[in-house]
């Protein structure tokens, strides 16, 4: 049986995002397990900002709350999934 290298970070992370369904979120955290690196949820951030054609708005903080530069449009895009979101002020959580 050969032996298949793992996936770049990139590619995973872009396979990961791709596979959660309309209408569901995961954390940056969740992400970076399923693209196989355990704890690189900040570096799952740094990929979505370059990774193009992949649903980043359902990538959220662990603490279900929207990160500040995009989340008016972010809260958007899951709202029009289905998505509950509270608005506090500027702060945005998805509700469970």
């Amino acid at each position: 049986m050969p032996v298949t290298s793992p996936l770049p970070f990139s590619e995973a992370v872009r396979r990961a995002v791709r596979a959660i369904p309309r209408g569901e979120v995961r954390s940056y955290a969740q992400v970076a397990l399923y693209a196989g690196k355990p704890g690189a949820a900040r570096g799952v951030g740094r990929e979505l900002k370059t990774l193009k054609g992949v649903p980043w708005w359902r990538v959220i903080r662990s603490d279900r709350t929207l990160a500040p530069a995009v989340a008016h449009e972010q809260a958007r895009r899951l709202a029009a999934e289905g998505v509950q979101v509270k608005q506090q002020g500027e702060h945005f959580r998805v509700v469970p």
